[in-house]
């Protein structure tokens, strides 16, 4: 009896184990099988979250203590069909082909979308986003090489590991038929197969109500051909926002969000920015779209119209909302819910000082006191950091920026043409042509002077830091720099200059710990691309350069 009954319950055992499995293993979330990665970090959006932080506090294998030339370096590179421009994406434990993965995504501007092996480096998958008879549209046509040579896919896309069956990753591809017409869609992925999900793509179309550049009989109506999606992609309140930039600031053009129900790829709402004026567009320098915990928008968006005739409620009588830090409502219909904009606006925007050539970034709250509170921090061209209360972000004053939360006045010696990161009360900025710099937050207000920054200069266009920790100890902020010269930027010469992975201690910025060229050709990458993000998970670092990804991490890991 008791063997039977043994028998009985290991049977049991057995088959409720190969049922939970066989459940993982269709929503792709199996826990890894001996000898499999055990990596539970999740990238699965532009600079790690909604607030755009970029700070990954689950790293446990990479320290100040082993990231160094003798012990640290290039592990590979994987090759792609054209620049990758959006941040590559990692999804840990995923099962594929009955294998749990860990898996890199990366996206390219031949329209192609690549799953690969983020630890042995093996290519999973490869999907294409043109349709029959296109081809990535060539960016000669527009006399602008802001994106060199072809456009497909420039922004970082945004992952969804819920969706059914596998997860989803959304996109924005640009292309041209056989007709010389150009689209944009957004598209969703399986993260196992690379199926296209939920009917899509479907292509992006949009209206509104507006007179300005580019209207007809009163509607501001989207031209695929007049924009580039750089912004990375945001998905909140259940829906996926996307934006758009201009080609070189060639017009007309104008500042587009629009959003879409992430089930359905249903276009919900759209706003334009400046409807009843000109510019106004939406690039940040590929920086991501934020979002609160009340999915609430954010972004900066660049020299425009801005209407200083103002409605009783302090908003811009006609809509325009060129050059200005921006709240847009949490559901349908896509509305401004508060912004900034500076005193002289207008006058920066005459001289293309635009606030909009840096990205945004959502501190965690702070306490001060009894208050709790919610800032952003944003810096552009004029090299200002702007600090807002998202709570009250105090719209725009004719004679000051007394309004506005705080401002560090020319703390960015030649402006800002990246996004800043955030590790224990600390802000990293990157600026053009200047160092590294780290401000601590001293009751609840950013220090007027940097507490640590970098012996180096980066040159144009400056650097997007990312940060690793282990929880609160071994902080590592880790960059990209590009060409090393404004002269040099989408000349042929770039093309020639390799770019440099830089890693610092985020406590101490005077102390840096490894550079790529530090070993002379071994851990060179070759030409990056002019804004790039490096990513980091489960102790290695990932790199989007012209030619594919670079995969950095320990030399002798076991």
């Amino acid at each position: 009896m008791r063997c039977r009954t043994l028998f009985v319950s290991t049977l049991l055992i057995s088959w409720l184990f190969v049922t939970a499995l066989a459940a993982q293993k269709r929503t792709g979330n199996a826990a890894p099988p001996n000898g499999a990665p055990g990596s539970s970090v999740n990238v699965l959006t532009y600079h790690n979250d909604n607030l755009r932080t970029g700070l990954n506090s689950q790293e446990t294998v990479l320290t100040p203590a082993n990231v160094n030339p003798a012990s640290f370096g290039k592990l590979n590179f994987l090759t792609t069909d054209g620049a990758v421009h959006g941040e590559p994406l990692y999804v840990a434990n995923l099962v594929i082909n009955g294998v749990a993965r860990n898996v890199l995504y990366a996206v390219t501007e031949h329209d192609s979308i690549y799953a690969f092996d983020a630890d042995t480096g093996a290519q999973l998958w490869k999907k294409t986003a043109l349709l029959k008879g296109e081809s990535p549209t060539m960016s000669q046509i527009f006399d602008c090489q802001s994106i060199e040579s072809e456009i497909g896919i420039t922004n970082t896309p945004v992952i969804d590991r819920n969706k059914l069956p596998n997860g989803a990753m959304y996109f924005v591809a640009m292309s041209t038929d056989a007709n010389s017409v150009i689209h944009q869609r957004l598209h969703a992925v399986d993260l196992v197969t690379g199926a296209e999900l939920f009917g899509g793509p479907v292509d992006i179309q949009a209206q509104f109500p507006g007179t300005g550049a580019g209207s007809k009989n009163g509607l501001m109506t989207f031209d695929p051909k007049q924009y580039a999606e750089r912004v990375g992609l945001l998905e909140a309140n259940g829906n996926i926002y996307i934006a758009f930039t201009s080609h070189c600031d060639h017009k007309p053009y104008n500042g587009w969000v629009m959003q879409y129900n992430a089930s359905t790829l249903q276009q919900l709402s759209v706003i334009n920015l400046t409807p009843n004026g000109k510019n106004g567009g939406i690039w940040q320098s590929g920086a991501g779209l934020a979002a609160d915990s009340d999915g609430y928008i954010y972004f900066l968006d660049g020299n425009g119209t801005f209407d200083t005739t103002l409605d009783s409620n302090g908003f811009p009588i006609n809509g325009d909302y060129g050059n200005a830090m921006l709240k847009l409502s949490n559901s349908a219909p896509l509305a401004v819910a508060d912004y900034f904009n500076m005193y002289n606006t207008i006058e920066e925007s005459t001289a293309d000082l635009d606030l909009g050539s840096g990205g945004a970034m959502l501190l965690p709250d702070i306490i001060v006191g009894s208050n709790k509170l919610h800032l952003i921090v944003g810096a552009g061209k004029d090299g200002n950091i702007y600090v807002a209360n998202r709570d009250n972000m105090g719209k725009w004053n004719p004679n000051n920026n007394n309004n506005l939360y705080q401002q560090l006045t020319a703390a960015l010696a030649n402006g800002e043409f990246a996004m800043p990161a955030y590790f224990q009360d600390t802000v990293y900025f990157g600026g053009t042509s200047d160092a590294i710099k780290a401000f601590p937050i001293v009751n609840g207000k950013l220090a007027s002077s940097p507490s640590s920054r970098t012996s180096h200069t980066f040159f144009y266009p400056g650097v997007t830091p990312s940060i690793t920790a282990n929880g609160t100890q071994n902080g590592i902020l880790w960059v990209v720099e590009n060409t090393p010269s404004r002269a040099l930027r989408e000349r042929t010469i770039s093309q020639v200059v390799p770019s440099v992975l830089w890693a610092y201690n985020a406590l101490d910025l005077t102390q840096k710990l490894y550079d790529s060229n530090q070993m002379g050709f071994r851990d060179q990458f070759g030409p990056g691309n002019k804004f790039i993000t490096p990513m980091i998970a489960n102790g290695k670092v990932y790199v989007g350069a012209r030619t594919g990804v670079a995969v950095f991490g320990l030399l002798h890991a076991h």
